[in-house]
């Protein structure tokens, strides 16, 4: 099993799959790193040496990816709270803010509220 960036990755994918369980590489990510290192996109994970595995590595070097990327994103979302513009509102709000309605939907960013049914008046 190969292990990159912290992250064990699946053995039975294809190499350009199998790199996008790194947080921070996407699929156009994971193919310009397997080409720049010379494997094949549909070689199998498992079916990669040492060698191959050691210049993928070396070209991830090159990225921001995992603990590195998602600090980078905390402190990008904190910087806009400390400033007060309306996206840094909107997070420290908890709602959306890339200008998503909220009357409906919305239920990821605000949360699941219990309904209450409204009561059936009793027929005389």
């Amino acid at each position: 099993m190969a292990r990159i960036a912290g992250i064990d990755l699946p053995k039975n994918k294809r190499g350009e799959i199998g790199l996008t369980y790194i947080y921070g590489i996407g699929l156009t990510t994971a193919r310009k790193v397997l080409d720049a290192s010379g494997i094949e996109y549909g070689k199998r994970v498992s079916a990669w040496t040492d060698d191959e595995i050691a210049r993928i590595r070396q070209e991830l070097e090159n990225y921001r990816i995992e603990g590195a990327l998602r600090s980078e994103i905390q402190m990008n979302i904190k910087r806009l709270m400390d400033i007060g513009c309306y996206r840094g509102i909107r997070h420290r709000r908890g709602l959306p803010c890339h200008g998503q309605r909220t009357r409906t939907n919305a239920r990821t960013r605000k949360g699941r509220k219990k309904t209450v049914a409204g009561k059936k008046k009793a027929v005389k």
